[in-house]
């Protein structure tokens, strides 16, 4: 699979990324673009407008006036290092920086050939200059 590099870090890349502008709103009510910004590599899988939309009615206004749970919703999406999808479709689970794992799911008939818990992956391997972005098809939230 290919991955397209950026000469940016993540945050910028979420800012300029218009499928992800709910995603940017919410990391900003949540505190986390520095840390989008931050040296650490970091892969994210990041929900895309489509995805935010189809969350239950009220739920998202809950989270955005809810820091610590909106955190720890948006920490789940983190995991440490950067992890391409080829690295992905070798792995069963991943621990998040929010402290839950994920499952990882191959599925050949998809674009990407992987699912991160229940979510496709719409865009893979989006390589920044502090990680990597995985678009997804859904919000994972937390067990």
């Amino acid at each position: 699979m290919t991955k397209l590099k950026f000469n940016v870090d993540i945050a910028t890349l979420v800012t300029q990324a218009d499928d992800l502008s709910t995603f940017l709103k919410a990391a900003i009510a949540a505190d986390l673009v520095e840390t989008l910004k931050g040296q650490s590599p970091l892969t994210i899988f990041a929900p895309d407008n489509e995805a935010f939309s189809n969350v239950p009615a009220g739920t998202l206004d809950s989270l955005l006036k809810d820091k610590e749970q909106l955190t720890s919703v948006l920490t789940y999406h983190v995991v440490a290092g950067k992890h391409f999808a080829a690295d992905l479709a070798k792995q069963q689970t991943l621990l998040t920086v929010q402290g839950d794992m994920l499952e990882v799911h191959e599925h050949h008939w998809l674009r990407h050939g992987i699912k991160i818990n229940d979510a496709a992956v719409k865009d893979a391997n989006l390589e920044c200059t502090n990680g990597v972005v995985h678009i997804i098809d859904a919000v994972l939230m937390p067990k």
